[in-house]
């Protein structure tokens, strides 16, 4: 009966990892294997995990990422111009605890977007409120809530944010206004939370990119003031698959 009991509470309580090792712990206590206390510690400890497990796959799930990459899978052997050590102190996320930027600047499939996305994996399963967004829908959804006189509001919400990644900022053009708006928006950041930025064009091209040397120094002056900068000078990881696939094509026809 009591057993029951405890059972419907730990159900009532959300307790899920508690409720399903219970049986076993008990067990366990009555054979004295372990003391009682040892035993509502594991359980808590199995509950504590649980949550946590949880929460990190929710905060991915919701944070926008293109896909699920890890800094374990980044060969660093392809790309020597990126130095190792730097990017994996990266990993503990002092950046974001000391509210400083990352900038990756590369050419095409040189890799930015997997080492930004695995950054973010890794401030997600931290608990650390995380979102990633092209520069491109950025802008465009900028540019509607401006439309709608909802600017403030969405200026907040991406504002809120801890960390948030932009990536592919160069890939296609800006009007002045989108310019402007993104502006407002790393101007609200600035020395308040982290930004990770992903671009194909060097900082001197930015003016042309934006249509506005002021706009764009501007908004340089905010992200680099703050902020670890990596030019990554390596050849494209599609390439390589590409060209691996093209040799294995070959092995095989011969």
């Amino acid at each position: 009966m009591i057993y029951n009991k405890v059972i419907n509470n730990l159900e009532k309580l959300k307790l899920d990892k508690m409720r399903s090792y219970l049986s076993t712990y008990i067990d366990e206590i009555n054979k004295n294997n372990i003391s009682f206390i040892d035993a509502l510690y594991e359980l808590t400890q199995k509950e504590i995990e649980f949550k946590e497990q949880r929460a990190s796959e929710f905060n991915i799930k919701v944070a926008g990422f293109p896909f699920i990459r890890t800094l374990e899978e980044f060969d660093f052997n392809f790309q020597p111009s990126i130095n190792k050590k730097e990017i994996l102190d990266l990993k503990t996320l002092r950046f974001v605890e000391e509210k400083k930027n990352v900038i990756l600047v590369g050419s095409s499939g040189v890799g930015k977007t997997h080492i930004a996305t695995a950054l973010g994996i890794e401030a997600a399963k931290k608990r650390i409120s995380t979102y990633f967004i092209s520069c491109h829908d950025l802008i465009t959804k900028l540019n509607i809530a401006h439309q709608e006189n909802r600017l403030k509001d969405a200026l907040k919400t991406f504002n809120k944010y801890k960390l948030l990644i932009i990536d592919e900022i160069g890939y296609l053009p800006v009007d002045r206004n989108g310019a402007n708006l993104l502006f407002q928006l790393i101007a609200k950041r600035y020395e308040k939370s982290s930004t990770i930025i992903t671009t194909n064009q060097a900082f001197s091209k930015w003016g042309e990119l934006f249509n506005d040397s002021i706009l764009a120094n501007a908004i340089l002056d905010r992200l680099l003031h703050h902020s670890y900068i990596f030019n990554i000078t390596g050849d494209s990881y599609r390439i390589k698959d590409i060209m691996a696939q093209m040799e294995n094509i070959s092995n095989v026809s011969t």
